[in-house]
This record gives C-alpha cells, sequence and structure tokens, in this order.
C-alpha cells in the first residue's frame, strides 16, 4: 500500500470530521470512493474487542519493543480497523476448520541452491558375516543384531512365530518396570509372523526385515489400532489407515508386536500411563520424547523400533539407554500418517542395538510419499565393508573441554586416529542458536491449535511450566515478524553449515551439546547417535527444568551407565555416517552389554 494512498484515507477522514455541519448527503457521498479506487488497509468494519493503550503497554513486554505515546495512540486506535480482522480466520463470523492432515503452503528445503543432494547412486551392501549357531537361551536371541536375526530366519534355523513370542515373553515380564508400551498387539503380531514363516518357506524371502518384530512410537498411525500420541485427550483414537512408514515395514514383511510410549504431544518421557524408565537406571525416565523406543530398545523387547526427531527425541533416549538413533535427513522418510508436531522439523528414523540394523532399516523406510510435501527422493549408498581411511572429521575443540562432554567423548577422538580417520578442528560463530526454537514453538502451537482453544490441554498429566500445555498457550503472543526473520535466521545458519561440511566429511560432537542439537535439527542433517563407552553419574537425570520441592535421587556410591556420542554427516550422506559409526562401533566394542537385570 503506497504512502499516497494511506496520506489520501487520513485526511478524507479528517475533512469528514471538519465538515460535521455539512448536508447529510454531501457527508454520505464523501464516504463513498469514486469508481476504480483500489482497496486500502483499515477501510473494513471495525472488529474485536476495545483495545487502548495501556493494551499495547503491556503487550511491548511480551513482544520486547517500545513504542512513544503517539505511536501507541495511534496503534491503539486503529487496531480494529488495521490489525483484528486478521483473526477472523479462528474467530469468525467466518471461521474455516484446518484439517489436522493440511500441511503449510511453504517448505523447509534443506539443500542449499548450488549444493549436491546427497550420493548419486543407490547401493546398499551388507556385511555378510555368519551369524553363528542359534543360541540355546532365548534372552541371547533377544539381543541378537538384526543382522543376526535375519541370517537364522533365512536360514530357517529360527522361525518368526517363536522369536515373536520370545519378545511377547519379555514384554509380558519386564514392561511392569518400563512403562514403555502403550498397546501390545499380541494377536496382530503372531499373524504377521506365521504368515512371514509360511512366505519364507516358500520361497517368498522378502529381505532381511521379514520376520523381525519392531515397535513403533505411538504417534505412527496403524489401521485398527490405536495411535494415542501419549496424551490423554487422544487415547481413545483409531486411525483407518496405516502410515506410510508402517506400510513400507509392513511390504518389508516385519512383524508390528506394540506401539511403544511417547511424551505426552512427543515431549519427554511422561505419558498418561506413567514414566517409561531407563532399563539401565530404574529410578530415572529414558529420557524422550522417544521413550518407549529407546527403552523397549535396550531392555530387548523388540529388535528394532521407530522413533521421531523434532528437537532431540531420538538423540536423548538413545544416548540415556545406550542404544543406537539415527535420525535421517529432513525429508529422506516420509511422515504421511505421523502425528504433526512441527512441518519444517519432524523427521522419523530407526533405533536399534547395533548400526549396522539401523541402516537395514533406513533402507526399507526411505523414499518420498506423496502425502508428506516434504519427502523428497534421494540415494542411500551404504557399503559395510567400505574402508573409512582418511575421511576427515570435524571437532570442536572447546566443545570437549566442556560439560555435557565426557571422558568418553574425548577418547572418541582418538579412536578416529586408530581407524584412520583424520580429527580436524573446525569452529562456527557464537550466535544465539536457541532463538530458532521460535520456529519449533510456533509450528506446534499451530498443529495443536483446536486443543489450545477447547482447552482440553488441561487434561495432560504434566502442567509445568516447560511442558506443552504453557508453552502452546504462551506462543499465541510470539511476533509473526520476528517469525519471518527467524526462518532466515535459519537459512544463515545453513550456510554456515555447509561451509562447515565443505571442510570435513563428518562432525563428531557430544551428544547433548545444546547448539549442535538445536543447530542440526533445524537444517535437516542426519545424526547418528551410539555407545561410546559408560560413564558414572551420582544423581539421576531428567529432561524437565529442575523442581526445588522434587528433587531427583542421588547415588552413592555413583551408578554406573552407557554414554554415547554423536555423528553428523552431510545432507543425504547416511551410507558415510552408517559406515564410519560401524568402523567406531567395532573398535569401542561396547555394543554388547546389556542392562543388569535384563
Amino acid at each position: 500500500m503506497s504512502n499516497s494512498r494511506r496520506n489520501f484515507l487520513t485526511s478524507a477522514s479528517l475533512s469528514l470530521l471538519a465538515a460535521a455541519g455539512a448536508s447529510r448527503a454531501l457527508a454520505q457521498e464523501s464516504t463513498q470512493p469514486p469508481p476504480g479506487t483500489p482497496p486500502a488497509f483499515g477501510t473494513g468494519p471495525l472488529v474485536g474487542p476495545e483495545v487502548s493503550v495501556n493494551t499495547f503497554t503491556e503487550a511491548e513486554k511480551l513482544a520486547q519493543v517500545e513504542l512513544s505515546q503517539a505511536e501507541l495512540e495511534q496503534a491503539a486506535s486503529s487496531w480494529r480497523a488495521n490489525m483484528a480482522s486478521l483473526y477472523e480466520r479462528r474467530t469468525g463470523p467466518r471461521k474455516v476448520a484446518l484439517e489436522s492432515t493440511l500441511s503449510p503452503a511453504t517448505k523447509w528445503n534443506p539443500v542449499l541452491p548450488g549444493l549436491s543432494s546427497g550420493p548419486t547412486r543407490d547401493q546398499f551392501i551388507r556385511s555378510h558375516a555368519d551369524p553363528g549357531p542359534l543360541p540355546s537361551r532365548d534372552e541371547d536371541i533377544a539381543f541378537a543384531p538384526v543382522t543376526k536375526l535375519s541370517s537364522w530366519i533365512e536360514q530357517r534355523k529360527l522361525t518368526s512365530e517363536r522369536l515373536t513370542n520370545i519378545y511377547l515373553k519379555r514384554i509380558e515380564q519386564f514392561d511392569p518396570k518400563l512403562r514403555c508400551i502403550i498397546t501390545l498387539t499380541r494377536d496382530h503380531a503372531l499373524q504377521q509372523a506365521k504368515q512371514a514363516d509360511v512366505e519364507i518357506a516358500a520361497g517368498k524371502y522378502l529381505g532381511p526385515l521379514h520376520g523381525i518384530p519392531y515397535g513403533a512410537k505411538d504417534l505412527l498411525d496403524t489401521a485398527g489400532i490405536p495411535t494415542t500420541y501419549g496424551a490423554e485427550p487422544y487415547r481413545d483414537r483409531v486411525p483407518s489407515d496405516d502410515a506410510a512408514v508402517i506400510k513400507r515395514l509392513n511390504a518389508a514383511g516385519a512383524v508390528l508386536i506394540a506401539k511403544l510410549s511417547l511424551g505426552a504431544l512427543a515431549l519427554n518421557d511422561i505419558w498418561f500411563g506413567g514414566q517409561t524408565t531407563n532399563p539401565w537406571l530404574l529410578e530415572e525416565g529414558s529420557s524422550g520424547s522417544s521413550a518407549g523406543p529407546g527403552a523397549a530398545t535396550a531392555a530387548g523387547l523388540v529388535a528394532f523400533a521407530i522413533g521421531s526427531e523434532t528437537g532431540g527425541s531420538i538423540v536423548g533416549p538413545s544416548m540415556r539407554c545406550g542404544i543406537t538413533g539415527l535420525r535421517p535427513t529432513y525429508g529422506r522418510v516420509p511422515r504421511t500418517g505421523a502425528m504433526t508436531l512441527c512441518w519444517s522439523l519432524d523427521k522419523l528414523g530407526p533405533m536399534t542395538r547395533y548400526i549396522e540394523d539401523a541402516m537395514m532399516v533406513l533402507h526399507a523406510i526411505s523414499g518420498p510419499d506423496p502425502g508428506d510435501l516434504a519427502s523428497v527422493s534421494s540415494h542411500l549408498d551404504f557399503d559395510a565393508n567400505a574402508t573409512v581411511n582418511g575421511l576427515r572429521v570435524g571437532y570442536i575443540a572447546d566443545w570437549m573441554k566442556q560439560n555435557p562432554a565426557t571422558d568418553v567423548d574425548r577418547a572418541a577422538l582418538e579412536t578416529l586416529k586408530k581407524v584412520g580417520m583424520v580429527p580436524v578442528e573446525v569452529t562456527i560463530p557464537d550466535w544465539p542458536y536457541d532463538s530458532l526454537d521460535l520456529i519449533l514453538f510456533a509450528e506446534a502451537a499451530a498443529a495443536f491449535e483446536e486443543l489450545t482453544l477447547s482447552g482440553k490441554l488441561s487434561e495432560l498429566k504434566v502442567q509445568v511450566p516447560d511442558a506443552w500445555p504453557n508453552v502452546f498457550r504462551q506462543s499465541r503472543f510470539l511476533s509473526a515478524v520476528d517469525f519471518v526473520q527467524t526462518d532466515r535466521f535459519r537459512r544463515k545458519v545453513a550456510q554456515e553449515m555447509a561451509r562447515v561440511f565443505s571442510q570435513v566429511d563428518m562432525l563428531l560432537v557430544p551428544s547433548l551439546r545444546d547448539e549442535m542439537l538445536t543447530i542440526t535439527n533445524f537444517t535437516g542433517h542426519p545424526s547418528l547417535t551410539f555407545r561410546a563407552g559408560f560413564i558414572k553419574v551420582s544423581e539421576a537425570r531428567s529432561d524437565w527444568a529442575p523442581d526445588p520441592k522434587h528433587p531427583l535421587p542421588k547415588f552413592s556410591p555413583p551408578r554406573r551407565v552407557p554414554h554415547g556420542i554423536t555423528l553428523i554427516s552431510r545432507l543425504f550422506d547416511e551410507g558415510t555416517l552408517g559406515r564410519v559409526g560401524m568402523a567406531l562401533e567395532q573398535a569401542f566394542n561396547v555394543a554388547g552389554e546389556r542392562p543388569p537385570g535384563f
């Protein structure tokens, strides 16, 4: 809108006031613009509640801006004409409902102009080591890598039905301690397992996941099976169709044995059934929000699991529970049929006990789907037997000297050299990366707007200041202008990451370093978190802000728990991520140790 047009409207309004004594007909005629006059802001009817200078004075504190007295008076007097009508979509009278499957018109593309979108070929070469004889003890079978389980099934040394029953028995025995299962799909699993055995006996082997029991985080739709999001308002929700990832695992012959817990609406580890606990330290939660996949995989209740991450939900439980978590590049794995928390951040990925297992699952679930506008075609170039000699692995020196880095992280740097890779020191700017969370909070509040406006957020078990109910309400007051500016900052951060990856093939970082966890979730880079050693802790850990009224348990002597490192690769380069991880996993030689008592 041009300044001249606005000036005309202002002067016209003042003229009307000055001519109050003129004839009614003249006054009425002057309020009608001549034919051909374009529409202008602020000329519609006054709508919404009255606002005052005081309203804006208080709002200044939320938005952290300052207006002069004259500016405040002008803003208050014109709000109902200029801005209030912009809320009509949700306040009426012409309300428009937005379906939960409706995506924003704009989408995040992590690949910057001029950069490669990943490998140019598809290749998946798994290791073919002899799996050895089938163990005599069920628990040894339960904890075996998927690579071995699949070989025993293919060789008909193990049936899917027997393996499924082993996991069902373990779930019955251990889930009361862990609270990691929301819905047990016993009958469904046994039916799928028997079908797999029939197909394999008939020579119709579908590949390495055929007959393998798994668990899915309970935000993935499953036809005819409850999908609850871990949240009270949705506990009776039963979808009519499977999520795209579930369909792909069905096509691969995998066996869905359980819907696994997540913190309510994908935050932390408390759901309507309680808190999911860490098999290594039952006095603490398993971390979240992929709490159930982390605990169930670590305790040998499933062969593998599917988790999701928006801001740390695969990395956190993988660290806490001592497993492998692979967060794919944004756009590689379709999210059709998965709960939306944040359109431009959500990712689905495998959680396993070994790295090659994660690569096998990723291979099965990758590829675009028309239901997810952000999903893209991409190649996966993985060779389990390829060398890692000469690969350059970046690290940030100061981070290795500070919390949350430990001696395990520092030892991992030395191990890089032992397996033939080259550590390279890199740096990133000291920017306020946490400000990117404005995008997360705004998108999440939009995704669950109806839950907020209906008051059903009050049904969630956790109502502390850092839980979603309060955050969703607060997010209604975030600035739209700052959202756009933050989105521009996101692009600047992505450019910085492109610079870093022009120097190195990979990054090694402390898994829970806040800056890199935030950066890579917003830029869409893939990450691999896996056990690298053990540490001792003298106090239970929590995802929640400290509460002095409810201190966490302390331990004397300290307890021994697993600790993982995180590798980050270029966009869509999960193949290199996997083979570097496998080389380190073999060198660390700690992946096979099981949580005591399981």
